[in-house]
């Protein structure tokens, strides 16, 4: 009998792993020991990474020192957040003023800094439900519009919802709640914005994105693409990029949802990836991926 249930097991996951779409390979290179930091220091688990207008590169950790500015070449540039200021770190974005935005998992926060560290805006409080204007219970990331008159956060693990903002940080609307269906999300692990201001959305668990218009209306989705972890826009190439978190790759898609190139798998060894996190490209190209097992963040150019 516990043979049998496990051939019955191995035949049903079987389907799911052929129906996997691919792609050619990118056509990037890993930049070997990108990171450069102090002498002494250690990133923790990486959970976050965003790029500013300059290709500055930010790194959201769970290390001693939260948040660390690198360079396009890996050089330190500077650090804050430490001394508890956040519980647990998890998607970091910069808004088109060159403000940085922080999304604390565990203290179900959404916090907005300057370049120096210093609070500007803090949206949350004890864990919400669903229904909970001002509330988050463990949210994930964020995005903004280009005018920045707008943001839309991912909400995220319990609550399972899009809820959107004004630039002031005034409840707009949300959309979302717990299940399969379309326009139901399962975890929201991420949230994205193309030119034209659809809402890409990374319904993690249910191993799908899901599109919307500006006000939550469901467009579509994209199945059997992996599980999105992290998606970001990059608007030269009009594609998104995706991490990939079960599969440990790198995804190239499309607005259509077809995938136009791969990168990258499992392992623990350097252009390898375990826990796909997060993923920003630069002005060049180049792709930054944060990781949550092997506690870095990797670049590869083109």
């Amino acid at each position: 009998m516990k043979l049998a249930a496990v051939a019955a097991l191995f035949l049903s996951l079987t389907p799911l792993s052929a129906d996997l779409k691919s792609g050619p390979p990118l056509p990037h290179k890993l930049v070997p020991n990108w990171a450069k930091l102090p002498k002494g220091w250690n990133l923790g688990e990486a959970s976050g990474v965003a790029v500013d207008k300059n290709d500055n590169v930010w790194v959201f950790n769970r290390g001693a020192h939260p948040v660390i500015e690198f360079d396009r070449n890996g050089n330190f540039l500077q650090s804050w957040g430490d001394g508890g200021m956040i519980k647990s770190s998890h998607g970091i974005r910069v808004d088109p003023d060159g403000n940085i935005w922080c999304i604390d998992v565990e203290g179900h926060l959404v916090l907005k800094f300057s370049p120096e560290g210093r609070a500007l805006m803090v949206i949350g409080r004890s864990p919400g439900t669903n229904d909970t204007k001002d509330a988050f219970n463990r949210p994930t990331n964020i995005a903004f519009t280009p005018s920045l008159d707008f943001f839309y956060v991912s909400d995220g693990y319990v609550n399972s919802r899009v809820v959107k903002f004004n630039r002031d940080g005034e409840y707009v609307t949300q959309w979302g709640r717990k299940g399969t269906g379309d326009g139901e999300f399962d975890l929201v692990h991420d949230v994205c914005l193309d030119s034209k201001g659809r809402v890409y959305v990374a319904d993690r668990s249910n191993s799908r994105v899901q599109i919307f218009d500006a006000d939550g209306r469901y467009l579509g989705k994209w199945t059997d693409i992996g599980q999105p972890w992290g998606l970001t826009y990059y608007a030269p190439e009009n594609a998104i990029y995706m991490c990939d978190g079960v599969n440990n790759r790198i995804v190239k898609l499309n607005l259509d949802g077809e995938i136009q190139g791969v990168l990258s798998s499992y392992s623990r060894i350097p252009g390898k990836l375990d826990f796909a996190h997060s993923i920003a490209v630069d002005s060049t190209g180049a792709i930054y991926v944060s990781e949550i097992k092997n506690w870095r963040v990797q670049k590869w150019a083109k």
